[in-house]
C-alpha cells in the first residue's frame, strides 16, 4: 500500500512527458502532484509539502535552476533533482555546486528516476528534512501564498507574536487577507486546537452588536426566543477576531474594552458574569490613529487592541506575488470551470504585474476567475486580461452602492432569521417592518424563513 507521505512534486512544461513521469512515479509507490510551470510549482510547495521535487531544466519562464534557488532559499534541505535533454558536464557541475541533489538526462532511466527519487525521500524523511522546513507552513501558513520578502518578514513577526498572549491590530486595505493572517497567528499559537471565530463588525446592526458579541438570555427582548452564547463565549479558550473593528459602535466600545481588560462578559438580561479565557486579534482597513484623533474610536480602547500592529503590504507594493498568486488560483478554479487552461502568456503576465490593484488579492482572484471562465485556450492572452481589467477598474473591494446595499440588507435578513429562528413575525417586529413588507423583503433575497428553524 502506497505511503501517503512519499509526495513527490513534478514540473515540467512539456505536458506528454510530464504525463509518462508522473506515470513512471506513482508506479513505484509515490505521491504525485504534476505542475506545468515554476510558479505553479512554488504556490504548490506549502499546499502539496513534497519530500523531494523533480524538475525540468529548460522551461519557459522560471527554468529549473531559478526554481530551485526560489525553493533552497525557503526549504535549504528539501531534495531536488533536474532532469534536461540538453545536459552538460557543465550543467551538472553548476547544478551539483548549488546543491541539486540529483541530475537526469532525458530520455530518463526509469530505473535511475526511481532510485535517485528514493534516496532522497530517505534523506528527507530520515532526517526530517522536508518537514524541518515544509511541515511548520503546513501547519498554520499553508493558506499563505507568496515569496515576497516583505510577506515573509512579517510572517517571521507572526511567529513571534503568536506565542505570546498579547491582543494584535492587523493593518491593511481591503483586500490584502486580514484574515488570513489572524487565521495563521491562531495556527500558530498555542491556542490552535481550540476556536477561530471571525466577525466583520460593519455587517452586525448596530442594535444587534452587544447581543451577538456577549450573548443575551432568552426573553432579554422581543424575539430572544432561546438562550444566545454570544462571541466570546464561542471562541472561549480560542481566538476572537474582530474585522473592521473601527466600524464598532461608539457605544458599544467601552463595553468591549471592559471584557477584554476583565476577561468576563455579561450576556444581555442576565444577572451573571461568565469568565472567558480569549485572544483577541482585530483589524481595520482605516488608520485607527486618526480616527482616535477624529474622536470616532476610543483611545483607551485603541491602546489596549494594539499592543502589537501588524501591517499587511499591499499587492501593488509585491509584484513578485502576482504570478505566483495568478497560477495558484488557475488551479483552484481548475475543478469549478473543467477546461484546460494552464496559465496566462508572457504578455499577459507582464500586464497583470504592472497593474495596481487596488483590491488587491481580491481583486486579482475575481480577474483570473474571469479569464479562466472566458478563455478557450490553455494560456491566456493579453486580450482576455485587458479585458478584464477595463470592467473591474474600481477594484473588488469597491462594488456599487446598490450592490453593497442589497449585500447588506441580505446580512441583517440572514441574521434575523438566525436569531427568531425563522419566525417572521418576531424577525418583522425586531426590523420595525409589517410582515407583509418585510416578506417582500424575503423574496426580494430568496430566503426561505423555515430552513432558520
Amino acid at each position: 500500500m502506497m505511503d501517503s507521505r512519499k509526495r513527490v512534486l513534478v514540473v515540467d512544461d512539456d505536458e506528454s512527458f510530464l504525463r509518462l513521469i508522473s506515470m513512471r512515479l506513482t508506479a513505484a509507490g509515490f505521491s504525485v502532484n504534476p505542475v506545468t510551470s515554476g510558479e505553479e510549482a512554488l504556490a504548490q510547495l506549502q499546499l502539496f509539502r513534497p519530500h523531494v521535487v523533480v524538475t525540468d531544466l529548460m522551461m519557459d519562464g522560471m527554468d529549473g535552476l531559478a526554481l530551485f534557488d526560489a525553493i533552497h532559499e525557503r526549504c535549504p534541505t528539501l531534495p531536488i533533482i533536474i532532469l534536461t535533454a540538453h545536459g552538460t558536464i557543465n550543467d551538472a557541475v553548476d547544478a551539483t555546486k548549488r546543491g541539486v541533489f540529483g541530475f537526469l538526462t532525458k530520455p530518463v532511466d526509469n530505473k535511475e528516476l526511481v532510485r535517485q527519487v528514493t534516496q532522497g525521500m530517505e534523506l528527507c524523511m530520515g532526517t526530517d528534512a522536508g518537514h524541518g522546513e515544509v511541515e511548520p507552513q503546513e501547519s498554520w501558513r499553508s493558506r499563505i501564498i507568496t515569496q515576497s520578502p516583505l510577506i515573509e518578514e512579517l510572517l517571521n513577526q507572526v511567529g513571534r507574536v503568536a506565542q505570546s498572549k498579547a491582543s494584535v491590530c492587523i493593518q491593511g486595505e481591503s483586500g490584502t487577507g486580514k484574515e488570513l493572517l489572524a487565521w495563521a497567528i491562531h495556527e500558530a499559537s498555542p491556542r490552535r486546537e481550540q476556536p477561530f471565530i471571525a466577525v466583520n463588525c460593519s455587517a452586525i446592526p448596530e442594535h444587534l452588536f452587544e447581543s451577538e458579541v456577549f450573548g443575551h438570555k432568552k426573553g432579554a427582548f422581543t424575539g430572544a426566543t432561546r438562550d444566545h452564547e454570544g462571541l466570546f463565549r464561542a471562541a472561549d479558550g480560542g481566538t476572537l477576531f474582530l474585522d473592521e473593528i473601527g466600524d464598532m459602535p461608539k457605544a458599544f466600545q467601552v463595553k468591549m474594552l471592559r471584557a477584554i481588560q476583565e476577561m468576563a462578559i455579561r450576556p444581555v438580561g442576565d444577572t451573571e458574569t461568565f469568565p472567558v479565557d480569549v485572544r483577541v486579534i482585530a483589524a481595520s482597513h482605516v488608520d485607527l490613529a486618526e480616527a482616535v484623533v477624529k474622536g470616532d474610536f476610543r483611545e483607551d480602547l485603541y491602546y489596549r487592541l494594539n499592543v502589537v500592529t501588524l501591517k499587511i503590504p499591499p499587492l501593488r507594493e509585491r509584484p513578485e506575488d502576482i504570478p505566483l498568486l495568478a497560477a495558484h488560483f488557475i488551479r483552484r478554479l481548475e475543478e469549478t470551470y473543467g477546461n484546460t487552461v494552464k496559465g496566462f502568456s508572457p504578455e499577459a503576465v507582464e500586464c497583470l504585474v504592472r497593474y495596481e490593484w487596488p483590491g488587491n488579492v481580491r481583486q486579482l482572484h475575481n480577474v483570473v476567475e474571469q479569464c479562466v471562465a472566458l478563455a478557450n485556450t490553455s494560456l491566456i492572452p493579453l486580450s482576455l486580461v485587458q479585458s478584464a481589467l477595463s470592467g473591474d477598474m474600481t477594484g473588488a473591494a469597491l462594488p456599487p452602492l446598490r450592490e453593497a446595499r442589497l449585500r447588506f440588507e441580505r446580512e441583517y435578513l440572514v441574521r434575523l432569521l438566525q436569531i427568531t429562528r425563522g419566525n417572521v413575525s418576531q424577525a418583522a417586529q425586531l426590523a420595525k417592518r409589517n410582515r407583509t413588507e418585510f416578506y417582500r423583503l424575503l423574496n426580494r433575497h430568496d430566503l426561505n424563513p423555515r430552513s432558520f428553524k
